[in-house]
């Protein structure tokens, strides 16, 4: 079981802005383990970026990252720390 959580970003291309209410209610179900989020529109070709800092296990940063790359116009990158932090409650 994949218990040891990770910090690391996840950076997202939005290509067609048709799509940002969809990528929108995707990043709501994962709200619990995203840290910060900046969003850059392009104004000229009504493109975007969204850069999040997130938080979690390597499944549930995958179960996000797949969700949102399935999205018709959404390139999906990430990238997570190596060291290691186990879970405590």
């Amino acid at each position: 079981m994949d218990t040891d959580i990770r910090m690391g970003f996840v950076g997202i291309v939005v290509e067609k802005k048709d799509e940002i209410a969809e990528v929108n209610r995707v990043l709501s179900l994962f709200s619990d383990m995203i840290r910060g989020r900046i969003g850059v529109p392009n104004q000229a070709d009504n493109s975007a970026v969204i850069g999040l800092i997130v938080e979690g296990t390597n499944a549930r940063v995958g179960a996000l990252t797949g969700k949102l790359g399935n999205i018709a116009g959404i390139t999906v990158k990430s990238a997570l720390t190596a060291k290691k932090a186990p879970i405590t409650e």
